[in-house]
């Protein structure tokens, strides 16, 4: 079965009236941002693939129809748990590359530069290859050319562009027009595509057909590697062949906590959304809030608030765990959270200036794109991966077709200002050769007494965090079905600027109430997708977007 959820232009329809309904299966369950890559991801399932196999071939199958954020040129995250209850974090987050240095974004004057955001010189090493096949080999079960033919045969073919997909495009025209291999493939030189037109990438399929036929090594060390080297060398990029034959992907624990009674699986550093959930769901457990009802500026006061404490601690503490000590176990210590849950006011907003970053004596050892697969003998795999910003560094490497990631703005180009997303960042994540920048992905897992109750994660950045927080608690606390809490409408705070973004959907008065306890609302259109999966007395629950054209399809 297959829902496609047309694309909203508000979400002022996301206050359900009556409960909308999920997609319902047994035996597989597949939500994506792109129906062609959830189409794919099910046909894997349907021929005896299992979760990993599905979610491998959807993030090859997105790099050629999700083209603003699905990518072979970015990097992400996959969350696993095994039908045997073993869970697993693969971080494949582009990293820095050996010619990095800490001050390169930034002029004579000390000023930073648009370098991390625009052009060459803004990407990170890709890992997404390098992270499919690490999961493929160890965890999947079909070879690897059966999970990477579907997205070579899209992009050789080509497939039928969807109206947003075309304005898409349009829309990207004053960046993508800036480098002659954008302005060829995604333009076409100035004659936009139309809905419903067939987008054939010729030169993005020949690579993948390389990659399937002579595997993760072929974008690391053989021909793609040697392309991308020659074109970053002679455009001022810094990527090397070094750089791609030294990339390797990293298996690492997940972090767990509990909250209610449920178990809570996620992501660990370099993912900075894992401590924050599980940090916000501690300040919240204990306050009442949920007696208020979702929606309520009660509700939405503590949950600010929370957020407002956690993202000045992120700004201070968070960074690669490789290269920085960071201080998880003092950031979700119950005494610190019981001291951050006394110090919310509960009838006013704590204004931003009067919040700093704890100080601990001493520490122990926007455009993404999430997709979330289920199978039918107990497995799941979700995936959250990203060029940055929407079509990444605006760069399509030459002759291979694909965009290029301008990760290295996750870094902080300047210690204690703002990136492109509004951040700011300290010392933990300064620009280090091999580091990882910090990142907001956090594919999550919710348990309840050992089983599964719901796999999520958004893109969006630092917005992701809160949007699984928002999801997971109207599951937890306010009782609704999955698809009604993907569609509720979302609000956002991250410390500074200090401001409550709020989609449509929350009634006048509500917001009154919480502008008289002090917060400055700000209305944005959309806070980034969800995609998400429930379980249910055997049933596999998919609940696509309905702010994208995000889909669900099971059997």
């Amino acid at each position: 079965m297959r829902r496609t959820l047309a694309l909203l232009l508000t979400i002022a329809a996301a206050v359900p009236l009556s409960a909308a309904q999920p997609v319902r299966a047994r035996h597989g369950m597949v939500v994506t941002r792109e129906r062609h890559a959830t189409e794919v991801g099910l046909q894997v399932l349907k021929s005896g693939g299992n979760a990993v196999d599905a979610a491998v071939a959807v993030g090859f199958a997105l790099a050629v129809t999700h083209s603003s954020a699905g990518n072979i040129g970015g990097g992400g995250f996959m969350l696993i748990r095994l039908a045997d209850g073993r869970t697993t974090f693969i971080d494949f987050r582009e990293r820095a590359p050996l010619a990095a240095s800490r001050n390169m974004y930034l002029d004579a004057a000390g000023k930073a530069t648009t370098d991390s955001t625009v052009g060459y010189r803004a990407s990170g090493v890709p890992g997404t290859v390098r992270g499919l096949a690490y999961a493929s080999q160890k965890y999947g079960t079909k070879p690897w050319a059966d999970l990477v033919r579907p997205a070579a045969d899209l992009a050789s073919k080509g497939f039928p562009l969807s109206y947003a997909q075309a304005q898409s495009f349009h829309s990207g025209a004053r960046t993508l027009g800036n480098f002659p291999e954008s302005k060829r493939i995604f333009l076409r030189d100035g004659k936009f595509y139309e809905a419903g037109e067939v987008f054939v990438q010729p030169d993005l399929g020949r690579t993948l057909d390389r990659i399937a036929r002579l595997g993760a090594k072929d974008f690391y060390e053989g021909e793609t590697a040697s392309l991308l080297a020659k074109d970053m060398k002679e455009h001022g990029g810094l990527i090397t062949l070094d750089d791609l034959k030294g990339y390797k992907a990293i298996e690492r624990q997940p972090m767990t906590g509990t909250y209610r009674g449920y178990s809570i699986v996620t992501s660990p550093p370099p993912s900075s959304g894992g401590v924050g959930v599980l940090q916000m769901l501690g300040v919240l457990e204990g306050t009442g809030y949920e007696k208020a009802g979702a929606g309520s500026a009660t509700a939405v006061h503590y949950m600010t608030e929370a957020m407002r404490r956690y993202f000045a601690d992120r700004s201070e503490h968070l960074g690669d765990p490789d290269f920085v000590k960071v201080p998880l176990t003092s950031l979700l210590d119950p005494g610190y959270i019981k001291r951050l849950r006394a110090s919310i006011d509960p009838e006013k907003a704590t204004p931003s200036s009067q919040i700093h970053a704890a100080k601990f004596d001493g520490h122990e050892s926007n455009e993404t794109t999430h997709y979330s697969v289920a199978d039918g003998d107990g497995n799941i795999a979700i995936v959250t991966y990203t060029l940055n910003g929407g079509y990444g560094s605006k760069v399509t490497a030459t002759g291979l077709g694909f965009l290029l990631n301008n990760e290295m703005d996750d870094f902080a180009p300047k210690p204690g200002e703002a990136n492109m997303y509004g951040l700011i960042q300290g010392e933990a994540n300064a620009i280090q050769p091999r580091k990882t920048p910090l990142s907001s992905m956090v594919p999550t897992i919710v348990l309840k007494d050992g089983k599964p109750v719901l796999a999520l994660g958004s893109p969006g950045g630092p917005t992701i965090i809160n949007t699984v927080l928002e999801v997971m608690v109207n599951v937890i606390d306010f009782g609704m079905n999955v698809q009604d809490a993907v569609n509720w409408p979302r609000f956002h705070h991250q410390w500074m600027p200090d401001e409550l973004r709020m989609e449509p959907g929350y009634s006048p008065d509500t917001i009154a109430l919480l502008e008289k306890r002090g917060y400055t609302v700000k209305p944005t259109r959309a806070q980034g997708e969800c995609a998400a999966i429930a379980f249910e007395n055997g049933w596999l629950l998919g609940a696509p977007d309905p702010r994208t054209e995000g889909t669900a399809e099971g059997h």
